[in-house]
């Protein structure tokens, strides 16, 4: 079942308390996912010459080099030179410039505390509220799963063809953390990347070569976009106002954002890509 969400800030008074709007939304969507929860920010780009690690496991301090930027005891995140390399028997859950991903097994709640959500600030967002059905409840089965540099993807849905998939992709150089279907289609994404698509380009081809059902919400440096498959069988609604865009796999959640009550509220299409960006370009 699962529940995914997205916030996409408008304005400083909404990146100011961006985290705090998050949580209010993935709290509810619990009910849909009460099995692990994860999330990934962007928000205060590290430096030239460094990059942005969010690491789980033993030994995540130990990056040479390296400085902490948030501890949340067998995970966390910190700067570190560009190149650097992970720590064996640590896993690294992201990396880029501005995204900070934590997630953990059990329901929201725990990881509304153990981020320090409340606190954060932001200028995006997306998460995931997970019902395990095709494999193990872990915390690296969990979503978002990030597979390139600022990217990140949440998922509701099922893909059939996902083995056929991650054994190809694999021949491409891609690498892959857990059995997790949904891991295959930010893979996916990542590959189209490096052979030359845009957002847009990548995700279209991804209609054509992921079967199965799935609405995906999908994190970049400057903005995120939301795609469902063209049958449309997983549920979602998008919302904007002049203060924020947000996405989420039920109405409830969208509803305890500021100003919900006058947004433009709508079901995105079968097929559609819809984007969203900082920069003034597609995400």
């Amino acid at each position: 079942m699962c529940g995914i969400a997205g916030l996409f800030a408008k304005s400083p008074e909404i990146e100011a308390h961006l985290g705090a709007h998050l949580a209010g939304m993935i709290e509810p969507l619990g009910d849909r996912g009460p099995d692990s929860a994860g999330v990934a920010i962007y928000r205060a780009p590290v430096a030239e010459g460094e990059i942005k690690l969010s690491l789980h496991g033993p030994g995540w301090r130990d990056v040479a080099g390296s400085r902490v930027l948030a501890d949340h005891g067998d995970q966390g995140i910190v700067a570190a030179p560009e190149g650097r390399e992970v720590p064996t028997g640590v896993t690294l859950l992201s990396a880029g410039t501005a995204i900070e991903t934590t997630k953990r097994e059990g329901p929201p709640q725990r990881l509304i505390e153990d981020a320090g959500l409340l606190g954060l600030d932001g200028t995006h967002a997306v998460a995931h509220t997970r019902m395990a059905t095709e494999s193990l409840v872990t915390t690296l089965g969990s979503h978002p799963f990030s597979t390139g540099p600022d990217l990140c993807l949440v998922h509701n849905g099922s893909l059939s063809n996902h083995n056929q998939l991650r054994r190809r992709l694999r021949g491409h150089g891609v690498t892959f953390q857990s059995e997790n279907d949904s891991e295959v289609a930010a893979g996916y994404l990542t590959w189209r990347f490096a052979e030359g698509d845009t957002l847009d380009e990548a995700v279209h081809h991804a209609l054509e070569d992921l079967d199965g059902f799935f609405t995906f919400c999908i994190g970049t440096r400057d903005g995120f976009a939301v795609v469902r498959d063209p049958f449309a069988c997983k549920p979602a609604v998008l919302a904007e106002t002049e203060d924020w865009v947000a996405m989420a796999s039920e109405h409830r959640a969208i509803a305890t954002l500021p100003g919900a009550e006058d947004a433009e509220l709508w079901e995105p299409e079968p097929g559609r890509v819809y984007t969203w960006s900082h920069a003034g370009v597609p995400a």
